[in-house]
C-alpha cells in the first residue's frame, strides 16, 4: 500500500491550545518506520501551513478563527484529493478535528464515499447551537450540509450533500452530545452507535453494523478517528476528555475490522495534545491504532470474514 502522511498543525478550531503539536508527537512515536515494517511504502508530505492563534483576531464568535481555518482546510482538501487520485491512502495527522471537513471533502471530490466518524463527541453542532463557537465541534454537520454556508461552501465548491450522504455516515462510540446536536443528527439520518450500543451489543457487532452503513458508498469510506473516543485512562493527552470511553482493545478491534473490510480510502488521527499528555503516551496509542487500521495484527492467520 502507498501511504501519504499529511500533517496538519492546526489548533484554532479547539478550545485548548496544544494539538498543533500532535503531528510531531505522532511522528516522534514512530508511525512512519512502523508502517514501513508492515510492508507499506510511506511518503511523508510534511505539514500544511496553519496560522497561530496569538497572531490572529478571533473574528465571529460563533465561528471562531473561521478564515484561517478555512485556508488550511482548502489546502488539506486539495492534498487529500490528490493523494486519493494517485491511488494512495492519505493518513492525516492532527491537529484539531475541524480538519475533518477538509480531509473528508477532499476524499469525496468526484467520489461516492461513506464516513466512519469515531469520536466521543458528535461534531454536529452549527453556529446557532454551539456553546463555544469552536469549529472542531462542527465539521461532521457541515459535511452533511448543516450549518453556516461558509463552512458548507469552501473555496466556492459545495462539500456536503452532493458528496456525503448522511445515511452513509456512522458515528461510533459517541458519549457527549449537546441536546440540539441530537436533534440535528436525527433529522439528518446519521446512524449513531453510542457507547450504550457498544455496552449492549459489544464492539464487534457495533463495528460490523457501522461499517455496513459507511460501506454502502460505491468508492469505499473515510475514517476520522478522534483520540478522545478512548477512555482518558488510555489516552490522557486530549483536549476534551470524557469518562467512559473505549478500552485499548475495543479501539484495536474497531481498527482491525476496518482493515479487514478492505474499503478504507483514508484516515484521520486527530486531537493528540502533547501538552496534556504523559510522556507521549497518547501519541504512541495513536500510532498503534493507525497501524491496526492499516493491517497490523497480533496473529496474522485469516479470521473468518463477516458480511461487512
Amino acid at each position: 500500500m502507498l501511504i501519504d502522511l499529511i500533517g496538519v498543525p492546526l489548533d484554532l478550531g479547539a478550545g485548548r491550545r496544544g494539538v498543533d503539536m500532535g503531528p510531531s508527537a505522532i511522528r516522534y512515536a514512530g508511525l512512519r518506520s512502523q508502517l514501513e515494517e508492515l510492508g507499506h511504502t510511506v511518503i511523508d508530505r510534511g505539514n500544511l501551513t496553519a496560522s497561530i492563534a496569538e497572531t490572529l483576531p478571533v473574528g465571529d464568535l460563533t465561528l471562531r478563527y473561521f478564515e484561517p481555518i478555512r485556508d488550511t482546510l482548502i489546502q488539506l482538501a486539495s492534498e487529500v484529493d490528490q493523494s486519493c487520485s494517485q491511488g494512495h491512502v492519505p493518513v492525516v495527522l492532527g491537529g484539531d478535528h475541524s480538519l475533518g471537513l477538509g480531509s473528508v471533502s477532499g476524499a469525496a471530490h468526484n467520489r461516492d464515499i461513506g464516513v466512519l466518524w469515531i469520536d466521543a463527541h458528535g461534531d454536529f453542532n452549527i453556529p446557532s447551537t454551539s456553546p463555544s463557537g469552536n469549529i472542531h465541534g462542527m465539521p461532521l454537520a457541515a459535511l452533511c450540509g448543516y450549518g453556516d454556508e461558509r463552512l458548507i461552501h469552501l473555496s466556492g465548491q459545495r462539500l456536503a450533500n452532493s458528496m456525503i450522504n448522511p445515511h452513509r455516515v456512522a458515528l461510533v462510540a459517541v458519549r457527549d452530545l449537546d441536546p440540539e446536536e441530537r436533534q440535528l443528527l436525527t433529522e439528518a439520518g446519521v446512524q449513531v452507535f453510542a457507547t450504550e450500543y457498544i455496552d449492549r451489543y459489544g464492539m464487534y457487532e457495533t463495528m460490523v453494523r457501522a461499517i455496513s452503513v459507511a460501506n454502502q458508498a460505491r468508492d469505499g469510506f473515510y475514517v476520522s478517528f478522534d483520540l478522545d473516543v478512548l477512555d482518558p485512562a488510555v489516552a490522557p493527552g486530549v483536549g476534551t476528555p470524557v469518562p467512559g470511553g473505549l478500552t485499548y482493545r475495543e479501539a484495536h478491534l474497531a481498527a482491525e475490522l476496518i482493515a479487514e473490510s478492505g474499503r478504507m480510502i483514508g484516515l484521520d488521527i486527530v486531537e493528540v495534545n502533547p501538552i496534556l499528555d504523559d510522556r507521549n503516551r497518547t501519541a504512541t496509542v495513536a500510532v498503534e491504532i493507525a497501524l491496526s487500521t492499516l493491517g497490523k495484527r497480533v496473529w496474522h492467520k485469516q479470521h473468518p470474514r463477516t458480511a461487512l
